[in-house]
Parts: C-alpha cells; sequence; structure tokens
C-alpha cells in the first residue's frame, strides 16, 4: 500500500491504518529501536508505542514521508526508554557513544535562544550532510541517527573497522569546523 494511502486510513481513523503501517515499516522500526535499547522486548515496546503514538499523531499532522515520520517516533520513543532505564548507570553501550561522540560536535544548552536557533542549527547540519560523499555521509547517517555499532557498519560498508573509526573521526571534524564557521560552536 502507498503511504498517502495509509496516512488517509490515518486521518478516516481506520484501524488498518496500524496494520499496514506494521506491514511495510515494521522491520524498519524495530531496528532503530533495536540499535537504541539493544533488547528485543524493550524493541518490540518502543515500535508498539510508535504505533500508538503514529495514531496519535495523524491527524492533525499528514506526513510526505511517512517513514521519516514514524522512524523519528520510533528512535524518539526508544531513546526516551534508553534514557528511562540507563538513568541510574551511566556509560557503555552504542547509544551513550555514539551521543559522546557527538558532544563536541553540536553545541548544548538550554536557553531561549538556543531553542530558538534549534531548527536553524538543524538546516544547517542538512546542508552539510548533502555537502558530504555519498558514502560519508551515509556512515554517518547509520552511525549517529541509527545508531548503528562500528562494527555493524564495518560489515555493511566493507571497510575495516578503524577506517570506519577514521572516518566518522574526520566527519565529526568537519562538522565542528563547518558549525564553527556558521558561529554555532
Amino acid at each position: 500500500m502507498e503511504d498517502n494511502q495509509i496516512v488517509k486510513l490515518y486521518w478516516d481513523r481506520n484501524e488498518q491504518a496500524i496494520k499496514e503501517t506494521a506491514s511495510k515499516y515494521g522491520r524498519y522500526c524495530y531496528t532503530i529501536a533495536y540499535n537504541i535499547l539493544l533488547s528485543k522486548e524493550d524493541a518490540d515496546e518502543s515500535v508498539n508505542d510508535t504505533y500508538m503514538k503514529t495514531w496519535e499523531c495523524i491527524p492533525p499532522h499528514f506526513p510526505t514521508i511517512l517513514s521519516t515520520f514514524i522512524g523519528k517516533i520510533t528512535r524518539r520513543i526508544s531513546l526516551n526508554r534508553w534514557r528511562s532505564k540507563n538513568r541510574i548507570k551511566r556509560g557503555g553501550g552504542q547509544v551513550a557513544l555514539a551521543l559522546e561522540e557527538l558532544d563536541e560536535c553540536i553545541p548544548a544548552g538550554n536557553d531561549v535562544e538556543q531553542t530558538v536557533e534549534h531548527k536553524e542549527l538543524l538546516l544547517k547540519i542538512n546542508d552539510f550532510l548533502d555537502s558530504l560523499p555519498e558514502t560519508e555521509r551515509d556512515l554517518f547517517v547509520c552511525r549517529y541517527w541509527f545508531l548503528a555499532s562500528v562494527k555493524e557498519l564495518s560489515e555493511k560498508f566493507a571497510f575495516s573497522e578503524s577506517k570506519i573509526k577514521s572516518m566518522l573521526f574526520r566527519t565529526r571534524e568537519k562538522l565542528k569546523g563547518y558549525l564553527g564557521e556558521e558561529g554555532y560552536l
């Protein structure tokens, strides 16, 4: 079924929308959730929560790219679940490592000005990613969006783990430099 038809089912409040979403995007959502949580049970729960949250969000939203919309929901739910489970014990795991790697590139803070500039920062990061060669961009997105491990990236891209680490380091340095030039650091 086409994405616009699935979205229409949500708008019509037809429960078939959830079945169609699960059929078309279930594995995609599970992969995102599992890469973050590293637990089958938690990933399954996050995916189910994703369907529920999607039901709540459509309407009023009318996503043009359903896979991205659902992927963002899955990622947000999974990261929240991961934070909740790891609130007491810090450290370890791919999620913590990947987020820590980006700490020095992406400015953090909670003041009003940074909140207002958040969308502008996202546009700058997207511009940066668009400027990268395809392999470098795909590697960066797989690591920092899908939170894939270095080992998984090594297998997927057919590079050694040390080459993957080196490529990611260079890309983070480029991002840091780019954001510095744009006045974000």
